[in-house]
């Protein structure tokens, strides 16, 4: 079984048919093979339910609160996806990732670095549309093995 955490934009990308990443995203959990599992944290869980329901996120499509729950439910009801509880050494993991970013201001890597130590902490590979976020979870050995160019959806390899 392989684990694949997806970061809050591509499960945004996931249930959301009108974002720009849909068609990328809806393929690659097609070509996923069949024993593949996809996780959710309590961060990627609570962050899709905010960008659901959020109109500069969503436009005209905004959900209300209790049709974001429904989407995130029937996530759950799809055998290939789980909720994960944070992992015991997380915060280890957590700290060791933002090790790079110490002696500089790093809004942006604060939560990145999260979502990559949730991903090594679960041994999961990270999936992610943000090149910067990839390009340091591949060097640590936890960002998704493509076998072309990641940010390249024309469907050409």
């Amino acid at each position: 079984m392989t684990l694949f955490f997806p970061d809050v934009n591509v499960w945004h990308g996931l249930s959301d048919g009108e974002h720009s990443h849909h068609k990328a995203a809806s393929d690659w959990l097609s070509q996923l093979p069949a024993d593949s599992r996809l996780i959710f944290s309590r961060y990627t869980h609570v962050g899709l339910l905010r960008l659901l329901t959020n109109a500069a996120a969503m436009g005209d499509q905004t959900l209300t609160l209790r049709k974001a729950w429904n989407v995130y439910d029937s996530w759950l009801e799809d055998p290939r996806v789980e909720f994960y509880p944070e992992p015991r050494d997380a915060d280890s993991a957590y700290r060791a990732a933002t090790e790079p970013f110490l002696a500089k201001p790093a809004t942006k890597w604060v939560g990145d670095c999260w979502l990559l130590a949730y991903a090594e902490s679960s041994q999961a590979s990270l999936v992610t549309f943000d090149r910067a976020l990839y390009e340091f979870a591949r060097k640590r050995g936890h960002a998704q093995s493509f076998q072309r160019d990641p940010f390249d959806f024309s469907g050409t390899n």
